[in-house]
């Protein structure tokens, strides 16, 4: 779903629970067509997340979130890789005699445990609204990766 105007904006909101005054839903409009992030700030308890969960169900996308908190590294909010499963793989692949190609096959794409920045990159269009909360208390170095994150829309 897309909206055509700002008071088709509005009036999806709505359908999804929240009331925004047109300043709002004029933001919200401008970020989807120039695809653009949408960033709020506020008081807690303002509606920030609640804005989020309704324009996910307004646009019915997937709606990821992520928690930023001090020491929160680029790997935890990016991608892991699922050292258990390969090593697992690994040693079943030395049992077997199979072991040649072994280093190759362990860094295969199903051995990524995905986290939300590389979810909302990869999920198909017409994509995700990714909500990442308190930017705040993450520590400088984190900020700047979100910032060229957002900014190109790649890592």
């Amino acid at each position: 779903m897309t909206f055509s105007s700002i008071d088709a904006v509005a009036e999806g909101l709505r359908q999804a629970g929240y009331f925004a005054e047109r300043r709002l839903a004029t933001a919200v409009f401008l970020a989807l067509k120039l695809q653009r992030p949408l960033l709020l700030e506020g008081e807690p308890g303002v509606g920030k997340t609640e804005l989020a969960k309704a324009l996910s169900k307004a646009l019915q996308r997937e709606l990821l979130r992520l928690q930023c908190y001090d020491g929160l590294e680029q790997r935890e909010a990016l991608y892991e890789w699922n050292y258990a499963a390969q090593l697992l793989h690994m040693r079943a692949a030395e049992a077997s005699g199979a072991a040649r190609d072994v280093e190759a096959e362990v860094y295969q794409p199903h051995y990524l445990i995905r986290r939300p920045l590389l979810q909302a990159l990869q999920t198909p269009a017409p994509g995700a609204v990714l909500l990442i909360d308190e930017v705040d208390r993450a520590d400088e170095p984190f900020e700047a990766f979100l910032l060229e994150y957002l900014g190109e829309y790649q890592v």
